[in-house]
């Protein structure tokens, strides 16, 4: 018989969601020694930007929708209760400021009509957002099927799917399921039985030029590169596997605190080596490093990070933090002469140091 004082299935799920939102929050979970290597870009400085700033246009196209500006908040979390509240103050922001904005991965609200709530709670709060759903690649290899996908996007009304590829963290991760053969015929299953664009991201360990020429030829919609330089989701499981006293997934966690692709290394290998739009993400921190990432070649921005903090402490913090990035930006467009981002886009940058060294080399 089942032992009556063990967790539910629910409850551990919800354990675990607990742990993704609290350990980045109290814990020093950033890249180490890793970097996103948009240190090393320069946008090149214009003394004549021959426009007034107030004229300047952030608004920009992605995947047929317009949004106010190339940024999405980027998928998080659900699950839980706290996830209830950040979802909604961070649905209230996405909808008020025409950004994006992605979902933690949603198996967990197939569970129950509880856990779904943590999710939609941001459709509810963003009638009019583009909003993406989140399922994960490990559970589309362990048989996730076509009807589960378009519950999960049902669950939010999404606008796109987001398939995420966590490798990295399912093997460090206690209760991981490392298991990718077949992922991308799965994917590739999606794409054509979808009724909504299907998006495919890292979450952390960026995305190689090989990995994009693969996606793009199953046709996803975009991809987001997600690279190496700001939160360590091997570090965060580590820190979940000290917990629980898992001695050898907490030294692979330690081990691979830093592994992956810087960012902007793997916005640019991914730009030379395909067509498909490009979201940058993984440790983006202010505006300027959304200019950054625009010039390189990406069409939205994404950030995980900086928004969690900023929602986890009140909506009046969200809403600053937001209005920081929207300045930062909109200055940097400014000081390069960019009237709108499609002029951003083609503004001339430097790549200096490791970036420059490994550009050479592709």
């Amino acid at each position: 018989m089942p032992d009556a004082d063990a967790p539910s299935d629910i409850e551990i799920i919800k354990q675990r969601k607990k742990d993704g939102i609290d350990i980045p929050l109290q814990k020093d979970v950033q890249a180490r020694t890793a970097s996103t290597y948009l240190e090393h870009v320069k946008l090149v400085h214009s003394a004549l930007p021959e426009l007034d700033y107030d004229d300047i246009d952030l608004s920009t196209t992605f995947l047929g929708r317009k949004f106010s500006a190339p940024l999405i908040i980027d998928s998080m979390t659900g699950g839980t209760d706290e996830a209830t509240v950040i979802n909604g103050r961070l649905g209230e922001l996405a909808e008020k400021y025409g950004f994006g904005m992605g979902l933690g991965s949603q198996r967990a609200g197939l569970k129950s009509e509880e856990l779904a709530s943590t999710y939609s709670i941001a459709r509810k709060n963003a009638p009019n957002a583009f909003l993406i759903a989140n399922i994960g690649g490990a559970q589309l290899a362990k048989g996730l099927s076509i009807d589960d996908a378009r519950r999960i996007v049902k669950m939010i009304k999404a606008d796109a799917l987001v398939v995420h590829l966590n490798p990295l963290q399912e093997l460090v991760q206690p209760e991981g399921e490392p298991k990718y053969k077949g992922v991308l015929a799965k994917i590739s299953e999606l794409v054509r039985s979808m009724d909504v664009p299907v998006i495919v991201k890292e979450v952390g360990a960026g995305i190689s030029r090989e990995v994009a020429i693969k996606l793009e030829m199953a046709r996803v919609s975009a991809i987001n590169v997600a690279g190496a330089g700001g939160t360590s989701w091997a570090g965060v499981e580590k820190l979940r596997a000290d917990m629980v006293k898992d001695s050898k997934k907490a030294r692979l966690g330690e081990m691979f605190w830093d592994w992956g692709i810087p960012t902007a290394a793997s916005l640019v290998e991914a730009r030379k080596a395909v067509k498909v739009p490009l979201i940058a993400s993984g440790g983006l921190r202010n505006g300027l490093e959304v200019a950054k990432c625009v010039a390189l070649g990406a069409s939205m921005a994404a950030m995980a990070y900086p928004f969690l903090k900023a929602a986890a402490q009140s909506k009046e913090a969200l809403f600053g933090f937001a209005d920081s990035v929207l300045e930062e930006l909109k200055s940097a467009m400014f000081l390069t002469g960019s009237a709108n981002i499609k002029a951003l886009a083609g503004s001339r940058y430097i790549l200096t140091g490791d970036l420059a060294q490994e550009v050479s080399r592709t």
